[in-house]
């Protein structure tokens, strides 16, 4: 009988490796484990997301769904993350895997070298997509630009960067290029490596059989995450062309989905807390050379719905620094305004017409446009300022027009002390009654209360839990969380009545007979590649339910649970009644019935 035991023991260990084999190939699960509990999950998540501490947890918006209020919570206790609006559950691992869409191989050696922990043998495949010659035709060509402004050829556009204040340093951080008079150059060189021309033409790198940039500066442009998709060139010669040729969307280019200096800016942003939003990306290279490196392009002056999603993961606020010509001027309150509406903090450079941040800082200096950051306007008086502009105050019609907008405005702002500074100095600028802007007010803020209420979507209809399945999630969760319930539910024999339920018990107590512990955030690793159980865990997870219990209440909830397994059982048999014809048969079953409602079983 031992040796069957021991077989079975082999067995099961074999399957438990198979899993962490199958998730993370050679990676065995004590260096996964090992890895996860040198890194704090609130440090990791929060590097990308803003997170705010509320108590025990802190909170975020999640990076999962189109959220607007912190709707993330992660744990420093539990090591865990749990959205409460669109279930994304898991530990640091499937955080990273979901997140920076990494395979588990790629996250673990990510975090070991962050932590100091060896992960050479950690063999890790590159990956291969439709697109990747694509981008290795653009690698190609950047490499290929860089060389010729290094060359004597690229002599006369060097002069021109550094006429401009571009230093070889900047040049090598950006990677600054140059694509020469030729006509043909790159298209040949190209062809001769293997490349399509039909891709070429494709993908804005030729044109037929001849290249599509000549002569220009040439400024790559990234993905976010850091890959060259496209380019910018730029004139340096008073030829009478556009100044800017761009390259035009294509597959892996697609303007509306990303920014200029994202996958660099990125880690600048979060220590600062702060990303300041430019129009293009020689005012992103501009602010480089002065230290500010929390900075990104939208490259135009649209911003759109993937564009606000990215920015919203950077920073708690956003300052936004757009040209200070009228499109800018008109940009700025049109994306101040979504911002807004996302409830994020909005601040504003406000330039002088004409100045882009890059013409300012080369007139200005560096001193000047750090003073301009520091002392960035909240968005809301930046617009009542925009609103003061052109208005005949000698008009009263003018003038009241004016009042009732910044009324309307102060009514946006949720800090009541901040909205009476506002009012007391309307009604002190044009002598009008305090009481009477504040009846003005407080009729909009109901109006906006009102229709608040009446905008409300209805939440979506969920299913109602009995007591039965409130139980059953309960105990689990219960298990999760206290090693001794482990034991007293696997003494209980207790049957749960779905199979993710049952796998999840089991794969519970037989983890902690491996370990002779539980711990949610190494578990959710361990039964990572297991659908039903992953399903299920991650439905407790999001759950609302007691962190601990004694073993009266645990005995009660075993009640409650009992109870159903007699009710499931009455039902199965009274049904089995209902097809037997023997009378004997019959009279067999309606006893079992009744020693099960008598509680004699």
């Amino acid at each position: 009988m031992n040796n069957v035991l021991i077989v079975v023991e082999k067995v099961k260990k074999m399957c438990y490796y198979n899993l962490v084999w199958k998730v993370g190939g050679t990676v065995n699960n004590e260096l996964a484990n090992t890895i996860r509990s040198k890194v704090d999950i609130v440090d990791i998540i929060g590097e990308r997301i803003p997170l705010v501490a509320k108590g025990k947890n802190f909170f975020g918006v999640c990076p999962f769904h189109d959220d607007t209020n912190p709707s993330m919570s992660v744990s420093r206790d539990k090591q865990i993350y749990t959205c409460f609006s669109c279930h994304a559950t898991g530990n640091v691992f499937t955080f990273l895997m979901n997140y920076e869409h990494m395979d588990f191989k790629e996250v673990l050696k990510y975090l070991g070298d962050k932590v100091g922990i060896d992960t050479g043998k950690i063999q890790i495949k590159k990956k291969t997509t439709k697109y990747d010659k694509l981008y290795e035709a653009y690698q190609f060509a950047l490499k290929y630009y860089q060389n010729n402004l290094n060359s004597n050829l690229g002599k006369t556009a060097k002069k021109y960067l550094k006429d401009r204040d571009i230093s070889d340093e900047i040049i090598k951080e950006f990677e600054i290029g140059l694509s020469l008079e030729s006509k043909d150059d790159l298209t040949k060189l190209l062809e001769s490596k293997s490349y399509d021309l039909v891709m070429l033409n494709r993908i804005g790198l030729s044109s037929e059989t001849h290249d599509i940039y000549n002569d220009r500066i040439m400024f790559p442009l990234y993905d976010i995450t850091g890959k060259v998709v496209g380019f910018s060139g730029r004139i340096y010669k008073d030829n009478g062309q556009n100044k800017y040729l761009n390259t035009k969307e294509t597959e892996i280019f697609k303007k509306g989905e990303m920014l200029y200096h994202y996958h660099i800016a990125k880690e600048e942003c979060r220590k600062n807390n702060t990303v300041i939003v430019m129009e293009g990306f020689m005012d992103v290279i501009r602010a480089s050379t002065i230290g500010i490196k929390n900075t990104i392009a939208l490259m135009g002056t649209a911003l759109t719905k993937d564009q606000m999603q990215l920015i919203k993961r950077l920073a708690h606020t956003i300052i936004l620094c757009l040209d200070g010509d009228n499109p800018g001027v008109h940009a700025t309150l049109s994306i101040g305004e979504q911002f807004q509406k996302e409830g994020i903090e909005t601040k504003v450079i406000a330039l002088p017409n004409p100045e882009d941040p890059d013409s300012f800082i080369r007139k200005n200096g560096e001193e000047r446009f750090k003073n301009l950051v520091e002392a960035a306007l909240n968005f809301t008086d930046f617009k009542m300022q925009k609103l003061k502009e052109n208005v005949d105050f000698r008009s009263d019609e003018e003038k009241a027009n004016y009042i009732n907008k910044v009324i309307e405005e102060t009514v946006k702002i949720e800090d009541e002390i901040r909205r009476e500074v506002i009012l007391k100095r309307l009604a002190k600028e044009f002598d009008i009654g305090y009481n009477t802007l504040e009846m003005r007010m407080n009729r909009l803020l109901m109006n906006k209360e009102e229709k608040q209420e009446s905008q409300i979507i209805k939440p979506k209809t969920t299913i109602k839990k009995d007591k039965y399945q409130k139980a059953f999630e309960q105990i689990i969760y219960f298990m999760l969380n206290n090693d001794w319930i482990i034991t007293q539910v696997e003494k209980e024999r207790l049957i749960f009545p779905t199979e993710g339920m049952r796998a999840t018990c089991t794969e519970i107590i037989y983890y902690y007979k491996q370990y002779g512990m539980i711990n949610v955030a190494d578990f959710y690793t361990y039964v990572q590649d297991k659908a039903n159980i992953l399903e299920f865990l991650n439905k407790v997870l999001a759950g609302s339910y007691k962190e601990t219990t004694n073993k009266e209440e645990l005995l009660e909830y075993f009640k409650v649970i009992r109870e159903y397994s007699e009710k499931q059982e009455i039902k199965r048999l009274t049904n089995l009644m209902k097809k037997e014809v023997d009378p004997i048969e019959q009279a067999k079953i309606v006893e079992k019935i009744r020693k099960l409602r008598l509680g004699d079983n």
